[in-house]
């Protein structure tokens, strides 16, 4: 690469600098002669002082650096699996909706005596639905539950926590509250009595076999001792 020197053109300008100072400048022949003369400035400074030629460094690469890590592929919400059955598939769902909806109003609602009787109808309300997903024949058998008493339940704490959260006070708001406060205690032997209901005829199964095996234990010589007894 050139780096062009600045010195001919500086002699340029001192030849006119020059010719104006000493030599006159009144006509053409003289603007003539002063252009000679400062090509000849110009020309002479090139020869006195040429271009000059320098090697630029190229710029150094930088250092190859560590290739980012591959963002990892956004994981797909598993989807909850088919049990096969339908109407199964469908009772879970409902549990999933119902249990989370209870423990939104539970961390909603500040009462410590209305937080732990819905933690009561979370778990109740839980274990009712895997009892019946367990063994689907059950099914019918709490048709009301999942049709009217769950969603009037979950319909009644909404409304609670409507109306609590206004932090306003009155003959309708309290007297709203307050029912529903003392239906609740109510609901919740519903729902533990529907559960119980559950296993009726399991009890009954268990109770008949005792039964038989008392009887045959008896006619062995073991009336009145206890299985657990010498």
């Amino acid at each position: 690469m050139k780096k062009r020197s600045v010195l001919p053109v500086y002699f340029v300008g001192g030849t006119w600098l020059l010719w104006a100072l000493f030599l006159p400048l009144y006509r053409p022949s003289h603007y003539i002669m002063a252009a000679l003369a400062s090509l000849i400035a110009y020309y002479g400074g090139k020869m006195l002082f040429p271009d000059r030629g320098y090697e630029t460094a190229e710029p150094a690469q930088a250092a190859p650096g560590p290739e980012p890590e591959p963002r990892p592929a956004p994981r797909e919400e598993e989807k909850p699996k088919s049990t096969g059955n339908p109407e199964i598939d469908a009772l879970l769902a409902e549990r999933d909706r119902a249990v989370g909806e209870m423990r939104r109003l539970n961390d909603s609602i500040e009462d410590p005596g209305i937080s732990d009787q819905i933690s009561r109808l979370e778990d109740t309300t839980g274990k009712i639905i895997d009892t019946v997903a367990a063994s689907p024949a059950k099914l019918p058998q709490i048709r009301k539950f999942m049709n009217y008493y769950l969603p009037t339940t979950l319909k009644l704490l909404n409304a609670y926590d409507r109306m609590d959260s206004t932090g306003a006070s009155g003959t309708n708001i309290d007297g709203a509250k307050g029912k529903i406060e003392e239906m609740l205690e109510t609901i919740c032997a519903a729902f533990s009595r529907q559960l119980d209901d559950l296993y009726g005829e399991e009890a009954m199964d268990i109770s008949a076999e005792i039964k038989v095996m008392e009887q045959m234990l008896a006619q062995e010589g073991f009336g009145g001792m206890t299985l657990g007894g010498q």
